[in-house]
């Protein structure tokens, strides 16, 4: 018995080593030497609703090559300065054999400090606000998961709630921390020298988002457009002289492509939370503060180029060299920067994607039929998105704000939305409701379950202007028995009608209830 003790220990010794050496030594990638990032739009983002600065839901892909020098057999590789918001499984490495790859999730945080010192002594500082008095003493902390308790000579106690200021003082920072984000990879057995490897991965919380200028002409006719693409980048690291691009397009993503792991960034936005005063309910704790927002978010505009003789309406001139270019992505649009830009941590970044002066269109006016009543009156400029009329180019969702030439100044008219357009598409730029365009509807006679209703359009303007009235069938109406010519667009019943200046125009129609018999 003894014997078989001892020829297992030996086996466990002569193992050890060997343990040790397939480990092997640590070769750490401080930054990379290049970097791409491409990000990707919100696809559940609609086009009214603007980035949320605090909680980027769409994610980026980014690309990093670095220069190693490895020795031979096995080696882990420590690549430092990759996204905090890396998606681990989604890592892609090339140019050495990869054995196995780790997110080493363990960064420099008041997190990764509180569970690192859990069970051991640190300093408790306290600041007296009535006095300014400062105390120190010795603590141990005993719990951090939900809450910071400590334990001092006084007893047990919940961090933050006695009233007073307090902060934890460490003795130092564990080894196992690090104060950049950090994906590890072990390689397979290998010859050792200088390597060039690539490492692809996505990361969260990244986004973009088109923000379109337009300026129109004296008769509403033409317009000068203009657009920004602008990044924004909630992660904590820093791309530097990075090559930057956007993709534009609805990119389909499943469940679980992401892991459910808790990071530190995630457990930083929340808050540790106070018991009421006597009250030992776990529904009735003190709410949280929201998250704090992000620091220094601020757009940062690409270098613009103005030319000397820009046209009296303003126009906003960018070089093809300070533009980004427009690639085929299959059905997806790509959007490269043709020069180096810094993807800052925690910031947005605007850089021009388009520039199409004289778009050639028209100013008109529409209303809806809702649900049996006249809407609103709406400013529209139309533009069919063609090469001939000035543009012809692929529009993604985005705001658009118009301005128009006033007292020799441009002012703003209104604001619009728009949601991805392709190229041979009309385009319209809904910027205001109108004030001298009027649209009414009166009931002329009825049925059992039907009526007949008369729409009048009044023009104050001092100048004749093109009136769109649409009708949409629905699961309670419908709509026929028109007065004049009505075409079919995009599903909806359209009337257009010129109407003069300062005149009215009229319409008959019969609205009657969708599947019931209609009386003769």
């Amino acid at each position: 018995m003894l014997r078989a003790l001892r020829l297992v220990l030996i086996a466990l010794l002569m193992a050890a080593p060997a343990a040790v050496r397939a480990d092997g030594p640590v070769v750490v990638s401080s930054a990379p030497d290049k970097v791409g990032v491409t990000i990707y739009r919100d696809p559940n983002r609609s086009s009214s609703n603007t980035m949320n600065l605090e909680y980027l839901n769409s994610f980026a892909l980014i690309t990093e090559t670095r220069a190693v020098d490895l020795p031979p057999g096995v080696v882990t590789i420590r690549f430092e300065g990759v996204a905090s918001g890396i998606i681990p499984q989604s890592a892609i490495i090339l140019g050495a054999p990869v054995g196995e790859k780790n997110r080493d999730a363990a960064l420099l945080s008041q997190r990764g400090l509180l569970d690192a010192f859990t069970g051991q002594r640190v300093t408790l500082k306290r600041t007296d606000p009535a006095t300014g008095k400062i105390v120190e003493e010795p603590a141990t902390i005993r719990s951090a998961p939900d809450r910071v308790i400590v334990q001092t000579a006084r007893g047990f106690e919940a961090m933050y709630c006695s009233g007073l200021n307090q902060t934890l003082l460490f003795g130092g920072v564990p080894r196992t921390l690090s104060a950049t984000p950090v994906l590890s990879m072990t390689t397979k057995p290998q010859e050792g020298g200088r390597r060039t490897i690539t490492l692809a991965y996505l990361a969260r919380n990244f986004d973009w988002n088109a923000n379109y200028i337009g300026q129109l002409s004296p008769d509403a006719t033409e317009l000068n457009l203009f657009a920004w693409l602008t990044m924004a980048s909630g992660d904590d690291t820093s791309f530097a002289d990075a090559q930057a691009a956007a993709v534009a397009g609805r990119v389909n993503r499943v469940d679980g492509s992401e892991d459910e792991e808790r990071h530190d960034s995630d457990i930083l936005n929340q808050s540790y939370g106070c018991w009421p005063m006597a009250t030992t309910s776990t529904d009735q704790l003190a709410p949280a503060p929201p998250a704090a927002a992000l620091g220094g978010v601020a757009p940062v505009l690409m270098e613009m180029e103005y030319s000397a003789d820009a046209k009296a309406m303003g126009d906003i001139v960018v070089t093809s060299r300070r533009i980004a270019v427009r690639e085929d992505l299959g059905d997806l649009k790509l959007y490269s920067i043709p020069f180096p830009v810094t993807v800052a941590a925690r910031s947005q970044k605007q850089v021009a994607f388009l520039s199409k002066p004289r778009v050639k269109g028209k100013t008109l006016y529409r209303a809806s039929m809702q649900y049996g009543d006249p809407g609103d009156v709406e400013m529209v400029f139309r533009f069919r998105n063609t090469v001939e009329n000035g543009a012809g180019e692929p529009l993604p969702a985005g705001q658009v704000a118009l301005f128009q030439n006033a007292a020799g100044r441009q002012m703003l008219i209104g604001e619009a939305r728009i949601e991805d357009k392709t190229i041979n598409e009309d385009v319209d730029f809904v910027f205001g409701k109108a004030s001298n365009v009027t649209m009414e509807d009166e009931e002329i006679r009825d049925g059992e379950n039907w009526e007949e209703d008369r729409l009048t359009v009044r023009n104050a303007n001092p100048f004749p202007i093109q009136f769109e009235a649409e009708f949409q069938n629905d699961a309670d109406k419908s709509y026929g028995r028109f007065s004049d010519k009505i075409v079919k667009r995009r599903g909806k019943l359209v009337w257009i009608v010129t109407v003069r200046a300062n005149g009215t125009a009229t319409l008959n129609y019969r609205e009657s209830e969708t599947n019931a018999p209609e009386e003769k």
